[in-house]
Parts: structure tokens; sequence; C-alpha cells
């Protein structure tokens, strides 16, 4: 039998990314943000984090403002809803951190060449742009047609944080809505951390296997996180929860009015229970499903 890989929240955080580790998150861009994972590792005051992703939505501004990161390697950092990052522009304007800036296009092949195990691959995008001025970014003649190209440099992050919706104990995942560059991230990162709305049974993730996420040897932990992506959406969970963007947004427009924001929503929580409890009963049944839309069955038999 593999070994099993359940861990909570803290010991899943405190073994998979020690201080100065390139984290790879919100693979999925608007949806399946690993916030449970964010907001434990603000709680642990990891410190010196290099964080890699696409649109990243508030996590980065989160991690940002509470001094969790050197450096980001993203496409655009901020709120999804109301725009501005308030953490990451301070952060931008005072030095405090470094920015590699992509495209989702190019972030995603510097993610596929990392788990190729290439040191870069080539594309046309960003040839009209001034992306080249960033270091992971240059441009190249092609050996065969003379013709320019835009080299990505691989990336390769030391720890993916992916939340799924259903995993088993031995690391195998099932997830589904937009993938984004999940499977890219899991193979090219040295480690990968679940967190889960449901531990289900190895059997269920058999049932299914094209929809299994990545092998569970690659995985170093499992968590059982539900409401674990919230305040985004989790498809065939819950929905976004508009609000609290919007508010974040008036909570994080000052240093220390964030201060205030991580005392209510993350220092004063409970860890082995972080997920929906502080949203009360009634927050909750709103942003559960009103509407199902099930898939059709597939028959794998032979």
């Amino acid at each position: 039998m593999p070994e099993a890989k359940l861990l909570n929240l803290p010991d899943a955080i405190e073994r998979c990314i020690p201080p100065g580790s390139t984290v790879v998150l919100g693979t999925c861009f608007e949806s399946l943000i690993p916030f449970a994972a964010g907001r434990e590792i603000i709680r642990q005051a990891k410190s010196d984090l290099t964080l890699v992703g696409p649109i990243s939505d508030i996590l980065f501004d989160q991690l940002i403002g509470a001094g969790c990161v050197s450096g980001v390697r993203a496409a655009w950092v901020g709120n999804v809803i109301t725009g501005s990052g308030y953490n990451f522009r301070r952060a931008v304007e005072s030095g405090g951190i470094t920015v590699e800036d992509h495209t989702n296009l190019t972030l995603a092949l510097a993610l596929k060449a990392g788990a190729m195990g290439v040191p870069f691959l080539p594309t046309y995008t960003a040839l009209g742009s001034d992306l080249h001025q960033s270091p992971g970014l240059k441009i190249v003649v092609c050996p065969f047609t003379q013709k320019r190209l835009t080299a990505v440099a691989a990336i390769c992050p030391d720890v993916a944080v992916i939340h799924v919706q259903r995993a088993d104990v031995y690391g195998n995942a099932h997830l589904w809505g937009n993938l984004g560059v999940s499977r890219e991230a899991c193979l090219a990162s040295r480690h990968i951390l679940l967190t889960a709305e449901d531990i289900v049974d190895s059997d269920v993730i058999r049932s299914d296997p094209n929809r299994v996420l990545t092998p569970g040897f690659r995985v170093s932990a499992v968590v059982h996180a539900p409401w674990g992506a919230h305040p985004s959406p989790v498809p065939g969970y819950y929905n976004r929860d508009h609000q609290f963007f919007l508010d974040y947004r008036r909570q994080s427009r000052t240093a220390d009015s964030f201060k205030r924001w991580v005392a209510q929503w993350i220092q004063t929580a409970d860890s082995q229970k972080d997920g929906g409890h502080q949203l009360g009963p009634e927050r909750l049944k709103a942003l559960r499903l009103q509407r199902h839309l099930w898939a059709e069955g597939v028959d794998y038999g032979y």
C-alpha cells in the first residue's frame, strides 16, 4: 500500500513551505484559489517567498501585505473585482519586492518548460511588447528559419499549492472546471501540496481516471480543507463571494487597515477550523450552489 499523506493544514504548510521557497498558487485563474493555505502561510510568518501565478487575485496581495514575499513572477496581481491590489502597489512603489512580468501565456509556457525539463520554450507572443525587459523572457533567432522568437525561461517552483474538489489520502485527486495551468504547475514543481473540499475513497478517484490531476506519488501532502478556496468559487461546491472582495478593497486600502483585516480574518481564526466558519450559516447558505449542472456519465468499460 502507498503511504497515506493526509495532514492538518498547519503541519502541511510547516513541512512543505520553508522560508525562501518559490511557490505557485492560483493555477486555475479565478477559481479554486487556495486561500486557506495562504492564510496559514501568514499565520506561520513564512518569509522570503517568491510567488508564481497567473491572475493570482487577492491571495498574492494578502501574502505581500503580511510581509511573506520578496518576489513575484506573475501576469497580474490585484483584486479581480475592483482592480488594484493595494499591498502589492505599496510593495512595488517602495521597492520591497521584485517583479518578473509575464502574460498568462508566457507564464503557462514557463511552467510547461519546467514540466518538460527543458530550459526554455520558444513562442511568437510578446514580440511586440516590452516584456523582454523582464528577466524571464529574451529575444532569440530560430536556427532553422532565422525568424525572431521569444524565449520563455522555465520556471520550476519548489512547491505547487493546489485546491481540488476531492482527493484520497494518498494524493490522487480529481479537479474539474477551468484547470488553467494546474497540471503544468504540478509537473514543474518539486513538491505538491493539495487542499481538498472532500477526502474520498481511492475507488472514487480510480472510477474516473481522466479527471485525475496528478499521480499521487508526486504529492507531498493532502489536507482536508472544506471552503478552502473561499472567497473564490469552487465548481460544484460554492460560488464566488463578491462581497468579500468588495470589503477587502476597503479594508486593505491602507497598511493600518490591512493589519486590522489580518487580525480579524487570520490571526484570531482557528487554523484547525479554517474555512467558512467565520462567515456564519446565512452567508454560507447564500454561497452554496443554487443550480447544479451535471456532466454526462462516461463508460470506461472494455
